[in-house]
């Protein structure tokens, strides 16, 4: 058992060396760790940098939205500057690891021969003096001793003054290494805290997003409705300019003939009739408005009237014939043109009585409709628009 337990014991005692020397092969050389250290040095300064430079653009943006992302993007670059200082303060420990190996290495190399010095110089002092006496020649080797230790004792001197100083290099070193721990648990601290206030910032953002949203949803609502009563406005002021033009412009045209007298009736000389400027070509009942829409999504652009059958139709002011015909499924369609732009179209009759070129007074009888619930429209148009002809009506 004795071979086997020492050949079990230096097969151990190999394989510990071989895996500290993989360990120390695979671990990253002081050079690798200060390069690393230098590299997250710049990193940290170059996002810290862009962070300095996003606020000042923040500060200045008049853009609310310009001025959350800036911030937004600030708050990332002090984070990635947080992490970049987590690795150097890891670097730094890494660092500071390895020089504490060293120095404890070198140390130890020289408090050997130290050390193996004190114990030989215990070993003489231990000797009883009496042994002197017994031996003569141990008086030579106190002798010689006392030379030896005369000469040994500067260097022995100096090298417990090495000692000390690499002690206290070690001592720096560990306070390094605290001072890197400290560093590393600020960093984290640091990050932890720059993502907590990246997160309110982005919910704050949102926030304020959804709330301006509803407001600008409140908002357009508003001008819609401004636009639209703005619109109405115009188109009233752009109505009442148009019928005191129309009234103007009809008042202007030769009056009707006088009616012939009836049998019995006595005429008055002089008495002319005083008739409105404009007046339907036909009595009954409105079935369309103007501007009403139909059952086929077409708004009407005149009056549309549902007379009595048979009943005749007269001229709704003077003016020229332009048209006098049927027109596909529209029936006897007649155009008055009554000058300055201004033309009368009259639709749905079953009889014309009327011949393109001939000039009519208002009054004049135009045609007739049909015996089978007949419709006549009406329409006023003004270089081609059509008009609301109910502001002329008396």
């Amino acid at each position: 058992m004795g071979p086997l337990r020492g050949l079990g014991l230096t097969v151990a005692l190999v394989a510990m060396l071989a895996s500290g020397s993989l360990l120390r092969a695979q671990a990253p050389s002081l050079e690798e760790q200060k390069g690393r250290l230098a590299t997250a040095d710049a990193a940290s300064k170059a996002a810290q940098a862009r962070s300095e430079a996003l606020e000042k653009q923040a500060a200045g943006e008049l853009d609310r939205a310009a001025q959350a992302r800036a911030r937004e993007a600030a708050a990332v670059e002090r984070i990635k500057a947080a992490e970049a200082d987590i690795q150097a303060a890891r670097a730094r420990i890494a660092i500071v690891d390895r020089q504490l190996a060293d120095q404890r290495t070198r140390v130890a190399e020289r408090q050997g021969p130290i050390m193996r010095l004190i114990a030989a110089l215990q070993s003489m002092s231990r000797r009883p003096p009496a042994l002197a006496l017994v031996q003569p020649g141990s008086t030579e080797d106190m002798v010689h001793v006392r030379a030896v230790l005369g000469t040994v004792m500067p260097v022995v001197e100096k090298r417990t003054a090495d000692v000390r100083a690499e002690l206290n290099r070690i001592r720096n070193l560990r306070a390094e290494a605290v001072a890197a721990v400290g560093s590393l648990r600020e960093g984290r601290n640091r990050v932890e805290a720059e993502r907590i206030a990246l997160v309110r910032l982005e919910a704050e953002h949102r926030l304020r997003s959804s709330e301006l949203g509803k407001s600008a949803l409140v908002e357009s609502d508003r001008a819609i409705a401004l636009g639209e009563q703005a619109r109405d406005i115009v188109d009233q002021m752009e109505s009442a300019g148009e019928a005191a033009e129309l009234q103007t412009d009809l008042q202007m045209l030769p009056g009707p003939l006088p009616r012939p007298p009836q049998p019995g009736e006595t005429p008055v000389p002089g008495k002319r009739a005083q008739a409105p400027p404009y007046r339907l070509p036909i009595g009954g009942q409105i079935v369309t408005g103007f501007g009403e829409l139909s059952a086929t999504g077409v708004r009407a652009r005149g009056l549309t009237l549902a007379p009595a059958p048979n009943s005749e139709a007269f001229a709704p002011a003077a003016g020229k014939i332009v048209y006098a015909s049927g027109f596909r499924d529209y029936g006897g369609i007649v155009i008055i043109d009554h000058g300055n732009g201004w033309t009368s179209l009259i639709t749905g009759m079953a009889q014309v009585g009327v011949r393109k070129g001939e000039a009519v007074a208002q009054g004049a009888a135009i045609g007739r409709v049909g015996a089978d619930s007949p419709r006549l429209t009406v329409e006023l148009r003004r270089r081609g628009q059509p008009m609301d002809l109910s502001r002329l009506l008396d």
